[in-house]
């Protein structure tokens, strides 16, 4: 039986799904695409989980598609189309995803990272769409990077290829912010930390809400006075009053 390339572990309501595939660059073959929905899937089902970190072993975040697996495949056959459920699963779960780059991510490892609500790499970390240098088009990825880019940038380096360095990234909108990688983990359980004070019915209609169109007022007032008036909205109310943390909290 193959060893197993992704790892899952949760602590005080963060589940932490890891690429161990230094291999191949954490490519996305056959195996890791299955393990990662996997994960995914199990730490969205797990009521005890809040928030979602996404992490990797070796110096590189995710080299994207295995190329090794990709040759010779005709279209609509290459095996990778499950890689939009996992950027769907990223993108539209419940729950919010922090990618955690320690290094480079290329093409469909980019379009995890766009995918997830919060990113950050360290400042070593490089980014590239490396995908019309081999003669195909970035387009599924399209779908999580295009509404996080500046459009300049999108034409610029959808079309070029050209590597750029994380502070770029930050800049155009990737990521959220680029640090020193000896600083990178507290930076991260600096997110994760203030994550999990969110209530989790509350985090999923936010999530869904930075996904949708601009409402009309009358339809934000009545989702606000839903949650005003659901059973999560008045423990929070309740809790703030009492100055205490809310029960859906982890305990230490």
């Amino acid at each position: 039986m193959a060893d197993e390339l992704v790892h899952i572990a949760v602590d005080r309501g963060v589940a932490t799904i890891t690429l161990d595939s230094p291999h191949n660059r954490n490519a996305l073959s056959r195996q890791l695409r299955a393990e990662l929905r996997g994960h995914l899937s199990a730490a969205i089902d797990d009521d005890d989980v809040r928030v979602i970190v996404l992490d990797h072993t070796g110096p590189v975040f995710c080299a994207g598609m295995d190329l090794k697996e990709a040759g010779g495949a005709a279209a609509g056959d290459q095996g990778v189309n499950e890689f939009p459920e996992i950027l769907d699963q990223i993108r539209t779960g419940p729950k919010p995803v922090v990618a955690k780059l320690a290094g480079p991510a290329r093409a469909g490892g980019v379009g995890i990272v766009a995918a997830a609500d919060i990113a950050i790499a360290a400042s070593t970390a490089t980014f590239a769409f490396t995908e019309v240098r081999i003669g195909v088009v970035p387009a599924v990825i399209s779908v999580t990077v295009l509404p996080r880019l500046l459009p300049r940038a999108a034409h610029e380096l959808f079309l070029t290829g050209e590597t750029f360095d994380a502070t770029r990234a930050a800049t155009i909108g990737l990521i959220n912010s680029a640090v020193p990688a000896g600083e990178l983990d507290a930076e991260v359980k600096r997110y994760t930390d203030m994550l999990v004070l969110g209530g989790p019915v509350a985090l999923a209609a936010t999530k869904a809400l930075l996904r949708s169109e601009p409402g009309d007022f009358a339809t934000m007032l009545k989702l606000s006075a839903e949650f005003f008036a659901s059973e999560e909205g008045q423990e929070g109310i309740t809790a703030f009053a009492q100055k205490r943390r809310p029960n859906w909290v982890p305990g230490d």
